[in-house]
């Protein structure tokens, strides 16, 4: 049974499943899917062309599905999709997708926090287990691979990619792509090591991780140029999934990697 406050205003054209609950002053707009079990509170909007999976929960104050920052945008229909088990927190914003990338849609994973007054722009897409930090700003087509952590305050240039697992630290801007597994901190951006503890979290064996930080000090600290680095990996290690995350994540990076931290620095 749902638990709709009379001074929500919600869409008869919604679709909401089965134990909602709408606090009082929330707006629920026409075409928009909600998933049993979630929480849309007090102040908070959704917008049309919204889909959203189970047992989530939008915080006063946030806004889903308006419509893109994109001076290119004309109108078209397009989409935000949410997994499941999602918190939005306050004043957190995700913006619709376009049709000039043709992706038409916005999308984040299960499993993911958003704090409070994070933004995420049109046609990003979010992985699951994912963690974005109060003040960060995600440009238009960032994508963030799974169990990706984006400390407060920092920002993605548009068309950035962030690999699984990595972990950013709070105040970085990011205008080269991050590759899985590491730790990225500074002014500009550089790599900094591996996110030894987040996986040692996750269930990674010292082994693992140990290999990663192979992978990266032939990458970094070998001499090699990066395609000389993937070529001596692939030819010295065998296949792995990590091996294969790593070496095929920085092969499709079209804006290419983060750099090595300088010396003295």
């Amino acid at each position: 049974m749902n638990k709709i406050h009379p001074l929500a205003c919600v869409s008869p054209e919604a679709k909401l499943g089965d134990n909602i609950e709408v606090g009082p002053f929330a707006f629920i707009d026409a075409n928009v899917e909600i998933g049993d079990g979630c929480r849309i509170l007090n102040g908070a909007t959704i917008y049309s062309y919204v889909k959203m999976g189970k047992d989530c929960t939008v915080f006063p104050g946030a806004v889903v599905g308006a419509i893109p920052q994109d001076l290119k945008f004309e109108g078209e229909e397009s989409r935000v999709e949410i997994g499941d088990r999602v918190n939005i927190r306050e004043c957190a914003t995700i913006n619709r997708g376009t049709a000039a990338s043709g992706k038409y849609v916005t999308r984040v994973g299960s499993d993911t926090l958003i704090m409070s007054y994070a933004h995420i722009a049109h046609d990003c897409t979010v992985g699951n287990h994912c963690i974005i930090v109060s003040y960060t700003g995600l440009a238009g087509e960032t994508d963030i691979d799974d169990w990706v952590t984006l400390g407060g305050r920092s920002m993605c240039h548009q068309f950035t990619k962030v690999g699984t697992h990595a972990f950013v630290a709070a105040s970085t801007k990011l205008v080269k792509d991050v590759p899985p597994y590491v730790l990225v901190g500074r002014e500009p951006a550089v790599f900094e090591g591996v996110n030894r503890v987040g996986l040692l979290r996750r269930g990674f064996s010292e082994e693992e991780v140990n290999l990663i930080k192979e992978f990266y000090d032939t990458i970094y600290f070998k001499g090699m140029n990066v395609s000389q680095a993937l070529e001596f990996i692939e030819a010295n290690y065998p296949q792995s999934v990590i091996r294969d995350t790593i070496v095929n994540f920085i092969r499709g990076s079209k804006r290419g990697i983060l750099s090595k931290p300088r010396m003295g620095r």
